[in-house]
């Protein structure tokens, strides 16, 4: 009795106890022996009688993925307490698969023994549930622990979408020809070679276009266009490639995004071959990705509004498989951009072609590709420079279109922009050498006004119009962004220590009331990591619109490190889960307006102890940014 007492005077959270209570618990030990690989517990099926302490061996715990191989292997040394979360947060059932690697001896506590200490003394109860919460920071981790241990056939087929790469869907060979071939013999080459894409080359070999069945049907049959003309005189374009080593997710986004029905994989520096959209939506026929194409195929706005309406239930059904919510803002975003790109085709068709070229943008959550359902409208338009005889003409023409749009997206569930960052508004719908100044001057002033308009129309992107005009506005400002900007870094800065991360001196979630409620605003919490981000993303001239993207983008620079980079975008993500998973919940369960309002009491002990991580994690990264932005000019 006196050995196991001593060993627990040394073994982490048990020193912490006092010594009458440690010589209780040293009594209720039990003392139980394992052979090497003995299998001692099995993932989310073996039900946990207690905690077990090792005295001599180890354990190595790890999680068996669909495939059955060992993921996130520990290896556990003596005094080590395994079992502790599994009683406390995973329903008493093992979290991982246990195996004795030497002769093992344990000490083995009774959970009922285990659950008593847990409950008196809180420091005891906090080891395990910290522990925890740090294992959470871990995406990896997350993956395993929500996901069971044996799947159902649909939930793998469901599942392969995000997991799997694109060289492991059967792809067709290219099959190409000269740009001068006359359009009737490039017909027969398809016919010959059972190709439904035909791809077109220049005279270095290099692919400049293609056409398809759908090519010679709508430029050659219906307009009885001569069959003897060059192919190069119907082809379409542009060619979209992808890496064979990119997700099937990734390569349907990117063929819905840029509307194009064949995609080229990129393999060692050449093409291998290509897919179709179909091939690879029949792959997946259960995914919401099928989706997107009706959203495509819809005829007025009543039945994009329909669509819009449905996605919370896609939404749900993804993050209750556990799919990142990086994935899921890209699908809300595809759809929402898709729905945006019918209603201004839709536009352009009732009020004639624009006058001149074009690119719709969007700002904000939805310029960074991060909507959520508690999201209005932000978008703006830049057109080309006209010579002053038609300037009104064209500003008349965008202000109209523009209107009609906002109009049209208010009617489907994009409400109108409170703050009224709408093209709608005259002063966001300008030429290209307009905005240009609008830059300018947003960035040489620097007072906190027009840092709020910089910060909100750097994060934009362009869903509909010539991509040109953006990357001239890009250009220019990567320009621009070389010069002395001190004080707008500096004031971007104190927009990001604005927010205080909710933790009271007693390490617990600081909450407001709303209406009966004891709250925290998530989105409020998220933005100091939306900003801060930014800030680095500018002083880097690093154009990514995404959080995510940017912050992969300053570790590939090395602006972050590793862990740095890590902890942060597993925090972000995880607060972007909670959120989408509540505002799901209000729309679809309790059909109500969804909102950023997270009711503390509706968080599990997981939930809440990751969230406390989270907020040292935001506060430890505002100080690194206090330090690099702010220091130097406020002494």
């Amino acid at each position: 009795m006196n050995n196991r007492l001593e060993f627990l005077k040394t073994t982490a959270p048990f020193n912490a106890l006092p010594t009458n209570v440690l010589q209780g618990v040293a009594e209720q030990l039990q003392e139980i022996s394992y052979q090497k690989d003995a299998v001692i517990y099995q993932q989310d099926i073996t039900m946990m009688k207690g905690v077990d302490i090792i005295v001599k061996g180890s354990y190595e715990s790890f999680f068996y993925d669909s495939a059955g191989n060992k993921r996130l292997i520990e290896n556990h040394e003596p005094g080590f307490c395994y079992g502790g979360v599994s009683v406390l947060l995973n329903r008493r059932r093992s979290l991982r698969t246990v195996v004795a690697k030497k002769g093992t001896l344990v000490y083995f506590l009774h959970r009922r023994d285990f659950r008593l200490l847990c409950k008196t003394y809180e420091d005891f109860f906090l080891h395990f549930t910290a522990e925890f919460g740090k294992r959470m920071q871990n995406e990896e981790f997350v993956h395993f622990f929500k996901q069971p241990a044996s799947f159902t056939e649909s939930y793998i087929a469901s599942e392969q979408l995000y997991s799997r790469r694109v060289e492991s869907i059967e792809y067709r060979p290219v099959v190409a020809c000269h740009e001068q071939t006359p359009i009737f013999k490039a017909a027969q080459l398809m016919a010959a070679q059972k190709t439904s894409c035909l791809f077109i080359l220049d005279d270095e070999q290099k692919i400049i276009g293609y056409v398809t069945d759908i090519t010679l049907r709508d430029k050659v049959i219906a307009r009885q266009y001569d069959t003897a003309g060059a192919v190069s005189l119907v082809m379409d374009t542009p060619i979209v490639s992808i890496s064979a080593d990119a997700f099937v997710y990734e390569a349907l986004l990117m063929m819905f995004q840029t509307k194009t029905r064949y995609i080229l994989i990129q393999k060692a520096g050449g093409y291998v071959g290509f897919i179709s959209r179909n091939k690879l939506l029949s792959e997946h026929a259960q995914s919401p990705l099928v989706f997107i194409q009706s959203v495509k195929l819809a005829l007025s706005t009543d039945e994009l509004k329909r669509k819009w309406q449905s996605v919370p239930q896609f939404v749900t059904q993804l993050l209750g498989r556990g799919v990142n919510a990086e994935i899921v803002n890209q699908i809300i975003t595809t759809v929402a951009d898709t729905i945006a790109q019918k209603v201004i085709e839709s536009v352009i068709d009732q009020i004639g072609p624009p006058p001149a070229k074009f690119v719709f943008m969007v700002l904000g959550s939805e310029g960074r590709k991060e909507q959520t359902f508690k999201t209005d409208q932000d978008n703006a338009i830049i057109y080309e420079d006209k010579a002053n005889e038609h300037r009104e003409e064209v500003r008349a023409y965008f202000l109209d279109l523009a209107t009609r749009v906002s109009n049209d997206l208010n009617n489907i569930g994009f409400v109108y922009c409170t703050g009224d960052f709408m093209a709608q508004n005259p002063k966001w719908t300008h030429s290209l050498s307009h905005w240009k100044r609008n830059y300018e001057y947003w960035m040489d002033e620097s007072i906190p006004e027009t840092v709020i308009n910089f910060s909100t129309f750097f994060d934009c992107r362009t869903i509909y119009g010539e991509s040109a005009i953006m990357d001239e506005l890009h250009q220019f400002l990567d320009e621009r962004l070389q010069q002395p900007l001190e004080k707008l870094f500096f004031h971007m800065a104190k927009n990001a220590l604005q927010y205080e991360p909710p933790l009271t001196f007693f390490n617990t979630i600081r909450t407001f009331k709303k209406d009966s409620r004891e709250v925290f605003d998530i989105k409020r919490t998220m933005s100091p990591i939306v900003d801060l981000v930014r800030v680095y993303a500018l002083k880097n001239r690093i154009f990514e619109v995404n959080t995510g993207e940017r912050m992969k983008a300053l570790k590939a620079k090395g602006i972050f490190s590793e862990s740095e980079y890590h902890e942060l975008i597993q925090s972000y993500y995880f607060l972007m889960n909670l959120r989408l998973k509540k505002q799901t919940e209000q729309i679809i369960q309790d059909h109500t307006e969804p909102d950023n309002y997270i009711d503390i009491s509706q968080l599990s002990k997981i939930e809440r102890v990751t969230l406390k991580e989270i907020f040292k994690i935001i506060e430890n990264f505002q100080s690194k940014i206090k330090i690099s932005f702010t220091g130097g000019l406020l002494s």
